[in-house]
């Protein structure tokens, strides 16, 4: 049980830096279906960091602090100009948010597929930095001492800091000034424009730091989850998280409890002892749940458990 317990755990920190990005992403009014691509373009940036770093250093003379820093710092970089990049279409250029997001996907997943394909040498140098900084924050002597700690205390820091970013981006948008500037321009551009409130830069800012966060979900993915290995389900995860947005009614500290109800459905695709027509289905169960969600809240039309008003719609300040 406890080992099934900690899998499902090892899921949280792909599905949670992505729901949360697109949520601050959406309570701005941007629908950014680009989010699975942004997170394989920070797992992109995370892939070249190491690269970069191990050639500089070599395997044997890694540093804990740049390990870290320099892989997850370009990732999130990485992800800031994904999101920059649609900001700049979307507002600037006034092109459509769905045709820009899932083009952003398309560019994102080719990305990663073509760091792979470059880096056939690297896997090993990228496994050593995993393993090293990334799969678990205290010493295997400590978390393997008991099953508490094995439980509460063999993960990497990136599943720490997806829940505190959850917690923090929560409080944030319910109870700070600038939490209920960006829920305004969510809710009525228009009205909130005519309140002074600068409608473009909270729409940049909030997609920006939107997108670092969800970049940080494609790190986790490379560095920590998959152990500095490429693989390509990156981008499914990546959909997961979008569909997280959905369930948890736009709330990160929804998400964190939605993120393990996501990641108890698929890691029971690898438990059970099925028929590989019945794993499929079990994998489908969140795209379902979400679909039930929506038919759920659709049919009690609360205002509280709704998407912002303007979510998806182009603002055009002098139409106001």
């Amino acid at each position: 049980m406890v080992a099934f317990i900690i899998h499902v755990i090892s899921y949280l920190g792909m599905l949670l830096f992505g729901a949360t990005g697109e949520i601050v992403t959406e309570k701005s009014g941007h629908l950014n279906m680009g989010t699975p691509g942004i997170m394989c373009i920070g797992a992109v940036g995370a892939a070249i960091g190491s690269r970069v770093y191990i050639d500089a250093v070599g395997v044997d003379n890694l540093n804990v602090f740049l390990g870290i820093l320099i892989p997850t710092g370009l990732g999130m970089i990485f992800g800031a100009v994904a999101g920059l990049l649609y900001c700049f279409i979307v507002d600037t250029l006034k092109c459509n948010q769905n045709v820009t997001g899932l083009a952003i996907t398309t560019l994102g997943a080719g990305l990663l597929k073509f760091v792979a394909v470059s880096f056939p040498n690297g896997n090993s140098g990228f496994q050593v930095l995993a393993s090293s900084y990334y799969e678990h924050l205290f010493p295997k002597s400590f978390y393997e001492s008991n099953w508490f700690t094995e439980l509460f205390f063999s993960y990497s820091f990136l599943i720490y800091l997806a829940i505190i970013i959850a917690v923090l981006a929560m409080i944030i948008l319910k109870r700070t000034r600038v939490g209920l500037s960006l829920r305004a321009i969510g809710e009525n551009p228009g009205t909130a424009d005519a309140c002074g409130i600068n409608v473009t830069r909270y729409k940049y800012l909030s997609t920006l730091i939107g997108s670092c966060i969800s970049s940080l979900g494609g790190v986790y993915y490379l560095l920590a989850f998959s152990s500095g290995s490429f693989e390509f389900a990156l981008e499914g995860f990546g959909w997961l998280a979008v569909a997280l947005v959905i369930f948890s009614l736009w709330n990160p500290g929804f998400a964190i409890l939605g993120s393990l109800i996501f990641s108890i459905f698929y890691q029971l695709s690898y438990t059970i002892n099925a028929n590989g027509a019945t794993i499929e289905i079990v994998r489908l169960l969140p795209y379902f749940v979400t679909i039930v969600v929506l038919i759920v809240i659709s049919l009690f039309n609360k205002r509280e458990t709704q998407p912002p008003a303007a979510l998806g719609l182009p603002y055009y300040r002098e139409d106001r």
